[in-house]
């Protein structure tokens, strides 16, 4: 059951109290809440820092389950004195660890990729502690603590923040423990954000209100309640947490400054926008000058002794997954040949990196003459270059198995070995789409197309074409391989629920 005050509303009265712009100030917001103000903030901080408790104990109960099983598996079974003191040792060293980087700070918990990298180090301090602690006392016992139990606990609490991160998500995507946002710039800005925030609420903002020039008027659906020089005013009277400044007229770095000093002494938060959409993690560096702190972007990483061991990883797992799959790909050829008795595999020319095209292979999911058929049904089906349909009816009885749970693309692994496709990557396009590009959808032609990509666990099919896009050009821009891992992960989830696959 959630409580009320786990849900966030912004003061009664502090903004318009008729019509659109009074039913727009936080989409989904539960009507009986009546925190306001001060109170607002209060309680969203009272349930971050009640979830960041609970995983502080799901993280101390499993590594401690952890460590009896250790215990138990141990070859040479200590007694249950000196069991219990190498649990409670595993979860001080542990928990110490955790602590020491911060990882149960409620800014921390649940913020993806930067809490795994603590959780990391930490268990990686946590390691080497423990190592010394073996050489130091000559105790043979300790080595196998050493190797298996306290990796399998670090790996045991990196599952329990994603799972918990996947909750915390699904209640944001709710409504519940949203934190408050004042937006401030242009209307153009404010209304990027507002875009921004409500098309991923599970990142955990909502913007309440907003200052632009006008000063008045509602922009996106949400109360503009005072221009540019109210906004220290205005943010403590619509009981926001966070002020997101982005570009205005007339904005300068001086008045910004004012605007930081006018929030000293407060808990608020203060972010700048750069207006470097999609660009982020390790591409932006702030670099000093003269005391100026200024925003240095770097070239995409997907170039050099990257993009060659990004290949050669690739080759790497397809050649293994492809051994280790065989039963079910021949389980499966079978399936799509008794089907209808036409052929197994579907080869279409599709386009690589820098526009070289290739030759995309597929277990066959539609009738053989499923492309005649595809131009009467082009016409009224289309979202930009892509042709996509819910109930196709050109897919068989196998075939809809099969791409239910994305099986027909296995064999783009063979594609993979073959160096034309990666495992992550942008959807591979087809040459009539390509066509249609426009500049900003050609940079997905950078690199490799992929098995899978962020578009695919993001949605697939139930994504727009602007969205498509986009998702691809955030993977090009920031990719990492610490990003591919995030996606695969990702992946299990994305084939499991089926979600967009049509």
């Amino acid at each position: 059951m959630t409580s009320t005050s786990d849900r966030v509303r912004p003061a009664s009265g502090a903004f318009p109290t008729t019509g659109a712009a009074r039913d727009a100030v936080v989409p989904g917001r539960d009507p009986l809440t009546g925190t306001t103000g001060r109170a607002g903030i209060d309680a969203v901080r009272r349930v971050r820092r009640g979830w960041a408790r609970r995983i502080l104990v799901a993280d101390l109960l499993v590594v401690a389950v952890v460590g009896v099983l250790g215990a138990a598996l141990a070859p040479a079974a200590p007694g249950p004195a000196v069991s219990a003191a190498l649990v409670g040792g595993l979860v001080v060293l542990v928990g110490a660890a955790l602590a020491v980087r911060r990882c149960w700070h409620p800014l921390v918990v649940c913020s993806g990729g930067f809490e795994y990298t603590r959780v990391l180090q930490a268990g990686t301090g946590a390691l080497l502690v423990l190592a010394l602690c073996e050489v130091a006392l000559h105790d043979d016992r300790l080595r196998h603590w050493t190797l298996f139990v306290l990796p399998a606990a670090v790996l045991a609490v990196l599952a329990v923040r994603g799972l918990g991160r996947a909750v915390l998500h699904g209640r944001r995507r709710r409504g519940i423990g949203l934190t408050g946002v004042l937006a401030v710039g242009s209307e153009e800005s404010v209304e990027a954000l507002v875009t921004r925030t409500r098309r991923a609420p599970e990142h955990g903002w909502t913007v309440v209100a907003a200052c632009t020039p006008a000063g008045v008027g509602t922009c996106a659906g949400v109360p503009v309640v005072g221009g540019l020089d109210t906004v220290a005013e205005q943010v403590h009277r619509v009981g926001a947490e966070v002020v997101a400044v982005g570009t205005a007229p007339g904005w300068s770095g001086q008045r910004l400054h004012r605007l930081a000093w006018d929030l000293e002494g407060t808990d608020l938060d203060l972010v700048v926008d750069p207006g470097l959409m999609e660009i982020a993690g390790p591409r932006l560096h702030v670099t000093p000058v003269d005391g100026q702190p200024m925003i240095r972007l770097t070239q995409p990483t997907f170039r050099g002794a990257a993009r060659v061991s990004k290949a050669l990883l690739d080759r790497l797992v397809a050649a293994v997954a492809l051994l280790a799959l065989a039963p079910v790909l021949l389980g499966v050829a079978i399936a799509v040949r008794l089907d209808d008795r036409g052929p197994v595999f579907f080869r279409q020319e599709r386009v690589g990196r820098r526009g070289r095209p290739f030759r995309m292979v597929k277990f066959r999911s539609m009738a053989v003459d499923a492309e005649a058929a595809r131009g009467a049904l082009r016409s009224d089906l289309r979202d930009g270059p892509l042709f996509k349909m819910r109930r196709d009816p050109r897919v068989t009885r196998v075939g809809a198995v099969l791409r239910r749970y994305s099986i027909d693309e296995l064999p783009q692994l063979l594609n993979v070995l073959g160096g034309s496709m990666s495992l992550v990557g942008p959807r591979p396009p087809l040459p009539a789409e390509v066509v249609e590009y426009a500049d900003d959808a050609r940079r997905r032609l950078l690199v490799r197309p992929g098995m899978t990509g962020l578009w695919q666990v993001s949605g697939r099919s139930d994504l727009s074409w602007e969205e498509t896009v986009r998702l691809d050009l955030r993977y090009v821009e920031n990719w990492s391989p610490g990003l591919d891992l995030h996606i695969l992960a990702r992946t299990v989830t994305a084939v499991l629920t089926g979600r967009g696959a049509y």
